[in-house]
This record gives structure tokens, C-alpha cells and sequence, in this order.
């Protein structure tokens, strides 16, 4: 894809304003860094707070007294059982139990908010169309924005006194800086912070209204992957796709027991076999031996030298001090404690499966 077919986000001119580098991602223009530098962006993220530009990811809203329970024929997440202003994770799954990707559900009082991944939103929205018809509204007119970290909640409060009542996984509409926003307290950095879904016309206003703080840095694509790989939150296209199902993914959390026993969704009957009966192979977290990181397709072998699995995300954890990665492996080898080896560079690299997440979790519950 040339420069000049890439889409640009609200915040384009911004971005450039203030140095990014920009790179293309999921058919966007987006930064990939700033001049702090992805490391530094990390680390300002995990102390203070982090502004990411989220606007690529595909907003929806689906009005109507149905549409939780016509949602629950696409995900195993349990939708219909959300009170006003609770959000929930899931996936959309398919006939055979794989993902094809997964999303963020906000029962917003008189609607549903979901928001999508970017390089799935063509094939999510044509799927939730063809379940919910016109009572489907694509939000291209909004832009999203990610404020993470401990110093999130006195930044936004500060604009928006209403967000510091939010907690973990509920959100609400609320004015920001003059804005009429919809703002949930989430994200995918293991950060306390926000995701605020704002009017494309004034996106640009409030992120710089939102950098104007002290304690606020714009943040890039680099530092995100590293912050949600130090949070163990997978990635589509890497850690979960069509080839892996919820429970693989160690995601079975978010199928509740109402939707377990049930099913009624795409693949429930492998879903409901493996959470019954396990899997042949898990995703687990790993802590290699040493600072060098072991990169997404790194095999994994047991200690005979037999593969087991293979290293869907992996690099440098700054938080941690050490590298970190992620992937699957066969369910005898998945245990906490168990010894493995990353083949890196030819070389076995001794690594340990660990519980995730790396980092201790921010998040106000």
C-alpha cells in the first residue's frame, strides 16, 4: 500500500506536529513512535500517563431491544447479561471455534458501543450488518483515544470530573473539555486509564488539550505492543486467529457459565468439548534465560530437543527488566514451572512458563 492510499486518523497533523515517526498499519498512517522513543514512552506510561491514538479501531453502535441478544449468535460472551454502562470482552468466533477477532462490548443504557479491532473492521461490520440490519451505525464520524497509566484518572478527572467515578470495565457518556465523549475505563496496557470515543472534529482539540498536562506524553504503536505484551493481552493476527480457539488462548474467562452451558454461538460445540475436556495445547506466558528476546515464530522445544510450540509474541520487557513472550504449547508442557527452550538463532535459549500478566495489573476495580 502507497503513502498515498494509507487512511489518516483525525490526529494525523498532530502527530506529524509533534515529531512521530509514522509508519503504515492496518491500511493506516500511524506513529509508530515519538522522539521520547519507544522505551521512554513505556516507562512514562507505566509512571505517569500515556495519550495513544486508538482513532484506526472501528466504532460501532447497534441500537434496539434485541441487540444483546442477537450479538450472543456471533460471541461466546455473555452480552445479555450487561447492566447499563457495564463492558465486556469477547470474540467473534466462527462455525469451527476459531477467532475472527475480538472486541470490546459497552451496553451503553439505550444501545450497544463496540469497538473493533482495525484490521478486522471491513469483515466485523459486515458480519454485525448482516445480523442487525439497520439498526447498525458505523461511527466513522468519532475518533478514539487511549489516556493510560496511574496518572490517567487526575488528568481526565480533571476535565471531566464524572470519569473518576468510572471503575474497571464500565463507562458512560460525559462532556471532556467542552466535548461530548463516551468515555470507558479500559485499555490494553495493564494500566489504570480510558478509552474516549470523541467527534472526529474534535479530536485534535482535545488530545492537545490532554498533552497540555505534565504528565502526559503522546505515545506510539511500539510502545503499545510492548505494553500489552508485558500485560499478557494477546494480539489478533499473532496470538489468537482463525487457528486458535478461546480456550486455547487461555481466554475461557470470558465465556460465562450462562453461555457455556447454553452455546448458541459459532463453534460452541468445540468450545463446549474443550472447556470440558481441555485442549491438546495452551497459550502460556515465558520469561527466557538472559536479555536476548525470542521474537514471534520462535519454536519452542523440550528439554529432548522435541518441539512443542512456537512463540506467537515475544520481545524486551522494560517494566520487567528481561525479555518476555507468549505462545502456545502442548497442554503437558504448559504447566507454571515447567522448563522449556527457545530456539534463537539456531541456539537453545532456556526460558520458564510463568503465570501472566508480567506486570501487576493498575486496573481500579
Amino acid at each position: 500500500m502507497t503513502d498515498a492510499t494509507l487512511k489518516s486518523t483525525p490526529l494525523n497533523a498532530l502527530h506529524r506536529d509533534l515529531g512521530a515517526k509514522m509508519v503504515p498499519f492496518a491500511g493506516y498512517d500511524m506513529p509508530v513512535q515519538f522522539p521520547l522513543g519507544v522505551l521512554g514512552e513505556h516507562k512514562h506510561t507505566r509512571a505517569k500517563a500515556g495519550l495513544f491514538d486508538v482513532s484506526h479501531m472501528g466504532q460501532v453502535r447497534v441500537d434496539g431491544d434485541r441487540a444483546a441478544r442477537m450479538l450472543e449468535t456471533l460471541v461466546p460472551g455473555d452480552i445479555a447479561g450487561l447492566t447499563a454502562g457495564r463492558m465486556r470482552y469477547t470474540q467473534f468466533t466462527d462455525a469451527d471455534g476459531g477467532i475472527l477477532d475480538d472486541l470490546m462490548v459497552t451496553h451503553g443504557g439505550d444501545h450497544l458501543f463496540v469497538v473493533v479491532n482495525a484490521a478486522c473492521k471491513g469483515q466485523d461490520i459486515a458480519l454485525m450488518r448482516e445480523a442487525f440490519g439497520d439498526t447498525l451505525t458505523e461511527l466513522a464520524d468519532r475518533a478514539l483515544l487511549a489516556l493510560q497509566g496511574p496518572m490517567a484518572v487526575d488528568v481526565l478527572a480533571a476535565l471531566a470530573p464524572q470519569a473518576a467515578d468510572l471503575t474497571f470495565m464500565t463507562g458512560a457518556a460525559m462532556d471532556v473539555a467542552g466535548q461530548p465523549c463516551f468515555v470507558t475505563r479500559s485499555g490494553y496496557t495493564g494500566e489504570d486509564g480510558y478509552e474516549i470515543s470523541v467527534p472526529a472534529d474534535g479530536a485534535d482539540a482535545l488530545a492537545r488539550k490532554l498533552l497540555e498536562h505534565a504528565d502526559v506524553e503522546a505515545i506510539g504503536l511500539g510502545a503499545r505492543d510492548s505494553l500489552r505484551l508485558e500485560a499478557g493481552l494477546c494480539l489478533y493476527g499473532h496470538d489468537i486467529d482463525t487457528t486458535t480457539s478461546p480456550v486455547e488462548a487461555a481466554l475461557t474467562w470470558s465465556i460465562g457459565k450462562r453461555r457455556r452451558e447454553e452455546g448458541g454461538f459459532p463453534g460452541a460445540a468445540r468450545i463446549q468439548k474443550e472447556i470440558a475436556e481441555g485442549t491438546t495445547r495452551k497459550r502460556v506466558g515465558l520469561r527466557p534465560e538472559g536479555r536476548a528476546p525470542a521474537r514471534e515464530g520462535t519454536e519452542i522445544v523440550d528439554a529432548d530437543g522435541t518441539p512443542v510450540g512456537r512463540v506467537t509474541s515475544g520481545g524486551f520487557g522494560p517494566s520487567v527488566e528481561g525479555p518476555v513472550a507468549m505462545g502456545y504449547v502442548a497442554r503437558d508442557h504448559a504447566a507454571i514451572g515447567t522448563s522449556l527452550s527457545l530456539m534463537v538463532r539456531g541456539k537453545p535459549l532456556p526460558a520458564t512458563v510463568v503465570k501472566m500478566p508480567f506486570v501487576t495489573p493498575g486496573y481500579k476495580r
